[in-house]
């Protein structure tokens, strides 16, 4: 690795995208943000501003990419990541999976630089294999609402391997399952996000279905210390990460009453199209090619956002 690697993250004012920031700089890269903001925020990355080793760039990553000088590292983390924010903008969303996705590995290719594709756990679809080993090749509706996300992603994996077979660009692709902690956006859709804020608004917790389906729940610090070992890593192949422990929606509720000391009523909502009934990472390649695992248990991961949502009201 290069005395101080100089290194892109697209989608680096988001959720994820800003803790990747984070760690990177600490572990003493030179990091460029690229984001153009449509579900990221500036307020994610404002501790940053200031520093020498650190540059945003407002842009959007599927029109022409240009970056002066050399780049190390390009990690593609640019989309819109919950089904709130894709079937708000679902053009958007395959647009930056495929036409993005083109425009990184274009700009990795021209610089020598390794690439690593955000991709996910949606591309199992709801999956008819549990829990989800990288083999399985999924189960997802192509033409249904959350369409846009799923092949938006199986694209962007396919194309990344094009590259990697047919230029012989350096590439990873991590297929992150459900993540959690500070700087999630308050209402962007995802569960714990929601149970939480209206949990501190004393709102009933919106529950879909039965509250049966199951999810996997990986803290943030968890997720960004395992992207760190695959950037660095010889693996090629697709690498799921995420925490292997499975909850109900039902048992999440259960957890949350037990951290504020009260019980918590519900609604019930018809279940989304296509929505998962199962979730769950086969870790096994992580554990062995990159001796991660999680850390971080549930209780204190909520406990961490909980805070966060009190000291950030919106």
């Amino acid at each position: 690795m290069p005395s101080t690697p100089r290194t892109l993250v697209t989608g680096g004012a988001g959720f994820l995208g800003s803790h990747l920031c984070d760690r990177l700089l600490a572990e003493g890269h030179a990091v460029i943000c690229m984001d153009n903001l449509l579900t990221g925020s500036l307020d994610n990355i404002a501790h940053l501003f200031g520093r020498d080793d650190f540059r945003f760039v407002k842009q959007d990553v599927t029109e022409y990419l240009y970056l002066e000088g050399p780049l190390d590292y390009l990690l593609h983390f640019a989309s819109p990541a919950s089904p709130v924010d894709y079937l708000r903008y679902p053009i958007q969303t395959l647009k930056v999976g495929s036409l993005g996705t083109h425009k990184a590995l274009g700009l990795a290719k021209a610089k020598g630089a390794r690439f690593l594709l955000a991709s996910t756990s949606e591309v199992y679809g709801d999956p008819q294999v549990h829990p989800q080993p990288e083999s399985y090749w999924g189960h997802v509706n192509p033409v249904g609402p959350r369409g846009v996300y799923d092949e938006a992603k199986r694209f962007a994996e396919a194309l990344t391997m094009a590259y990697h077979r047919a230029h012989g660009v350096a590439t990873r692709i991590v297929r992150i399952f459900n993540t959690y902690g500070p700087r999630m956006r308050p209402h962007d859709g995802r569960v714990v996000s929601n149970f939480l804020v209206q949990a501190l608004a004393g709102q009933p917790l919106t529950i879909y279905g039965t509250g049966q389906q199951t999810r996997s729940f990986c803290y943030v610090t968890d997720l960004v210390d395992g992207l760190v070992r695959l950037l660095l890593s010889s693996e090629v192949d697709p690498v799921n990460l995420g925490n292997p422990t499975e909850w109900t929606i039902r048992d999440l509720v259960t957890t949350i009453e037990t951290l504020l000391g009260r019980s918590l009523p519900v609604t019930v909502h018809p279940l989304p199209t296509d929505d998962p009934q199962v979730r769950q990472p086969d870790i096994t390649r992580a554990r062995t090619l990159l001796g991660w695992a999680p850390t971080v248990d549930l209780a204190t991961g909520l406990r961490q956002t909980l805070a966060y949502f009190q000291q950030h009201p919106r």
